[in-house]
């Protein structure tokens, strides 16, 4: 997403904050170290399997 200084959209403020402001429990990882060359990943979660992956349009999907 990108802002122009014309926009009106705002974006929230965890995502403009500094990695050092942000929770410690909170983590950015790039969807290319998840993905690498693939367009799907499975998560196991707490004993549930879900499938996420990459639309066309360059979107993430998450499916239980």
């Amino acid at each position: 997403m990108s802002l122009s200084s014309g926009s009106t959209a705002s974006a929230p403020r965890a995502a403009l904050a500094p990695a050092s402001q942000t929770s410690p429990l909170a983590a950015i990882i790039p969807s290319s170290t998840l993905f690498q060359d693939r367009r799907e990943i499975t998560i196991s979660h707490e004993g549930a399997m879900y499938r996420l992956r990459i639309t066309r349009q360059g979107k993430l999907i998450l499916n239980k």
